[in-house]
């Protein structure tokens, strides 16, 4: 994670996934720049919300972290997961 920063008060009950016991977050930057695949994933999720950011995770579940599409397609199908965005595809049970 790049910076940790305090997260407003009145912002922690939108963002509680992302929000530390002490009110503080870890948080990393996305430029259109370098990632534009990502970054309008975030904008899309920010204009349908209102909350311009992704929880970004360990991708695994009990096993090493997955590394290859192959891998999580496998992880996907095994797990009770809602979403899989892989690339430009979005797969959704």
């Amino acid at each position: 994670m790049e910076k940790v920063f305090n997260i407003r008060p009145e912002k922690r009950e939108q963002i509680p996934a992302v929000t530390h016991f002490d009110g503080t977050g870890r948080l990393q930057t996305v430029s259109r720049q370098t990632n534009p695949l990502y970054w309008d994933l975030i904008n899309t999720f920010a204009t349908r919300t209102g909350i311009p950011l992704l929880l970004n995770t360990s991708f695994n579940e009990n096993e090493p972290i997955v590394r290859t599409p192959e891998e999580a397609i496998q992880c996907f199908l095994r797990t009770q997961m809602d979403v899989l965005v892989l690339g430009s595809y979005y797969l959704e049970r």
